[in-house]
């Protein structure tokens, strides 16, 4: 069994390439169905996408890199030449090495960052839905939850990190004097905009906005930070109203444009604005980071802050790196046993055949009256000849070679006692 991995992540390609492979919760069964229907076996598939990442897991009886490729520039809309040139392109132990780095944080933008395992595990449940896990990327992936617990249990990998959102905070402190006095606008209502306004609502802003498409969710979210609930299509009349704008949703387009943005320069008297913008593909047009007054941050952006707390944790780094090592050993034991496994089928179903016929044969010479013990001899010479009977004909018959060949394999299976 083959297992692949391709994939693109913020080392390997620019955010806006990146947001054309990026893939909503929803998206992920229908986009499995269709990338196993375009490879020629039906591999196993997962798929992961986050903001930071886009990647493909498969395990099958041969790889199929190259058309998974070719599959996935297409469904991007670019050449394969293109996306190779910022692609990784991993197999077998390199692959579950990368899986096992990632679940544990220690691939990510903010090293042992905890929220990318909550990522796979919902990329799994959905291959799942799909019916496009198998056996092997299960295991796979239950491994590398192992994995990942180890390392996080066991290290000190997630120490002193600073999380996006954390820097996003530390960023608009270096804008404005009093984060106190910030009104400040959050554009979402999933798991990154709740993290993003636990740690603004710690600096007690002067008011907190949740816009979000659904009214429930965003009310779900305001009601948690005392804040005040918005509809999305009213963000570019009240934009001006805000010091700071955090947005991270699942559009597909930008749903902030440079002329709302104008707009709300103009009626703020040029007063500075702080923009972060957390979504792959962006919420923000890009050319909003050209306009004076505007800081607009993304998350490539903050990279170089949440990099800071890093250099301390090197040793935590190796012992994880060690934890890893050992994970993807056993996996590979694990993945060249399976190669055995129809054998050892085989052989439960022609031992537990032949059972089953000395088992009948015995109870008919019962149920006649014949001797216990005599029916129990039979029953064990019966079973010991269908066994043997195989490596017997073996060492009778054939040429020299093929006699030697089963003299070595017969004393291997049957005479280990004696040697």
């Amino acid at each position: 069994m083959a297992v692949w991995a391709l994939g693109i992540n913020h080392t390997t390609a620019p955010l806006d390439l990146r947001g054309r492979f990026a893939f909503a919760i929803d998206q992920v069964e229908p986009t499995l169905r269709a990338l196993r229907g375009a490879l020629t076996r039906q591999p196993e598939a997962a798929l992961i996408s986050t903001c930071n990442r886009t990647e493909i897991y498969c395990a099958g009886e041969q790889t199929e890199l190259q058309p998974t490729l070719d599959w996935l520039a297409h469904s991007g809309g670019v050449s394969p030449e293109l996306l190779r040139a910022h692609t990784y392109a991993l197999e077998d132990g390199l692959a579950a090495r990368h899986a096992f780095r990632v679940a544990s944080g220690l691939d990510s933008m903010v090293l042992g960052e905890p929220q990318i395992l909550g990522q796979i595990k919902d990329a799994v449940r959905a291959a799942e839905a799909a019916g496009a896990l198998g056996t092997t990327l299960s295991q796979l992936f239950q491994r590398s939850f192992a994995v990942a617990k180890e390392v996080r249990t066991s290290t000190e990998i997630g120490a002193h990190s600073i999380s996006m959102a954390a820097a996003a905070v530390r960023l608009a402190g270096q804008l404005f004097e009093d984060l106190g006095e910030v009104r400040i606008l959050f554009v979402g209502a999933g798991e990154m905009i709740d993290l993003c306004a636990t740690h603004f609502a710690a600096k007690n802003p002067k008011s907190i906005a949740i816009a979000n498409r659904t009214l429930s969710r965003g009310e779900e979210l305001a009601a948690k930070f005392g804040a005040e609930v918005m509809r999305l299509a009213d963000v570019p009349e009240r934009l001006h109203e805000f010091d700071a704008v955090v947005s991270c949703t699942a559009s597909t387009l930008p749903i902030i444009g440079l002329g709302s943005v104008e707009r709300a320069l103009k009626k703020r008297r040029r007063r500075p604005m702080f923009m972060v913008d957390l979504a792959v593909p962006r919420d923000i047009e890009v050319e909003v980071k050209a306009l004076e007054d505007i800081y607009l941050y993304t998350v490539d952006d903050l990279a170089g802050v949440v990099q800071t707390a890093q250099a301390n944790r090197q040793a935590a780094v190796a012992q994880a790196e060690a934890i890893v090592d050992a994970g993807v050993q056993s996996f590979l034991h694990w993945l060249e046993q399976r190669s055995t496994v129809p054998l050892i089928q085989q052989i439960n179903a022609q031992a537990d055949e032949w059972r089953a016929i000395e088992i009948a044969r015995a109870r008919k010479l019962l149920a006649k009256g014949e001797d216990v013990d005599a029916v129990l001899e039979a029953l064990s010479r019966g079973l010991t000849q269908k066994m043997l009977h195989g490596a017997m004909a073996e060492l009778r018959g054939g040429d020299m070679t093929t006699r030697e060949r089963a003299s070595v394999a017969a004393q291997h299976f049957f005479l280990r006692k004696e040697r």
